[in-house]
């Protein structure tokens, strides 16, 4: 085997690299990878540098690949760990440069080391690219290595060679099969269904318009626009608004259909948008902004309007982005999430390891509890007694 680390996902062809993907699962395809390096979204301005490793057989054939970053800063990664970074302060020691694998900017669970389908020994080759990890960790002197948001038969092989496993919560969706909307609301009580029609009535009484675009449907001059709503919410928040629209632009003309937008306009004029992605299976929400505020219309066109997609289309779930226990009454439940952390120093490696043994069944607790707001009929939620996500 033949081991490579990459300074830039151009070093590889994108036929070669997508050859490696499940499910069309867009954050990790060549296109949206590589448009986050040429458009000034990863790299040294933004503390994401490019690490990929990749794996090769003997006759150069690509056996499997992992996209990592070398990170000089916590931003953009949704598994918080700014308190182990101020402790290594404290002690007057360096945290950053960390090792993190992940998709930046993109809380959603998808695979971290991804392995070509029809080779002989993959973990063999999983085995590998975690060893040449942890070999350059070490060769470089780097505090710690994170990977963010794996699927769970990726835990154990990382756990196997001394990760620690942290859990989150998110607030997912499955589609057990809705025939449509009306489906889907009849399996809500009474008082939630009736919220829910109230809140897409208030939509419709604004005199607001919703169209559903593919990427490449949306003209330059409405990218101008979404682009705009999208810096809005990041400028009202206080955060960093990193995705350019060059990138947009890009990854719209590429991705195509699983690239999906929803504008809303009044009178004539757009006012909001939505930005989702899709893989063959799952929808994933992920930016929102508007120039007016409508009562409702961030729920109509985050979150009803992508649910009536995913039953359209028959896809299996929707994750709706990071936090936000609103979501729960809108017919999203607690879902466990997953990140696996290595740490160099033994004294903070004990330290992190007796903070998640405490934090761990609190998360637990608090899914468990949250799902006991479910907006679903008792006898719906008796076929989805536990929280999903578990390991």
């Amino acid at each position: 085997m033949r081991i490579q680390r990459l300074d830039t996902l151009t070093e590889i062809p994108a036929s070669e690299w997508n050859a490696l993907l499940s499910d069309r699962n867009p954050f990790l395809s060549h296109e949206f990878l590589a448009a986050l390096e040429r458009h000034g979204c990863v790299g040294e301005q933004t503390g994401w540098l490019p690490w990929h490793v990749i794996c090769r057989d003997d006759s150069g054939r690509l056996l499997g690949a992992a996209p990592l970053y070398l990170k000089f800063n916590s931003y953009g990664e949704f598994v918080f760990d700014w308190s182990w970074m101020e402790a290594y302060r404290r002690q007057g020691l360096a945290y950053y440069p960390k090792l993190v694998g992940a998709i930046p900017y993109t809380p959603a669970t998808s695979p971290r080391l991804l392995l070509a389908p029809d080779q002989p020994q993959p973990g063999e080759t999983l085995r590998a690219i975690l060893d040449f990890v942890f070999e350059e960790s070490r060769r470089y002197s780097i505090s710690s290595i994170h990977w963010l948001f794996p699927t769970t038969n990726e835990l154990e092989p990382m756990l196997e060679r001394g990760f620690m496993h942290r859990l989150g919560c998110q607030f997912h969706w499955q589609n057990p099969g809705y025939r449509d909307f009306e489906d889907f609301l009849d399996t809500f009580t009474a008082k939630r269904r009736k919220n829910i029609k109230r809140e897409r009535r208030l939509v419709r009484e604004a005199g607001l318009e919703l169209r559903l675009l593919h990427g490449r449907e949306a003209t330059e001059c409405q990218w101008h626009s979404i682009h705009e709503f999208y810096r809005s919410t990041f400028q009202r928040l206080g955060g960093i608004p990193t995705l350019t629209l060059p990138f947009f632009l890009e990854v719209a003309a590429l991705l195509g259909d699983r690239l999906l937008l929803v504008l809303a306009s009044s009178q004539g004029r757009e006012v909001a948008a939505a930005i989702s992605f899709r893989s063959d299976t799952t929808l994933y929400g992920r930016h929102w902004g508007c120039q007016v505020d409508f009562d409702s219309l961030h729920f109509e066109a985050c979150y009803y309007q992508g649910l009536d997609y995913c039953i359209q289309q028959g896809l299996r779930g929707f994750e709706p982005g990071a936090q936000g226990e609103h979501k729960i009454h809108r017919g999203f439940l607690p879902t466990l999430t997953h990140s696996a952390h290595w740490i160099a120093h033994p004294g903070f490696r004990r330290a992190i390891a007796d903070f998640l043994a405490r934090e761990t069944p609190a998360v637990r607790n608090y899914a468990q509890q949250l799902l006991q707001r479910s907006p679903y009929r008792a006898e719906v939620m008796l076929n989805a007694p536990t929280v999903a996500g578990s390991a």
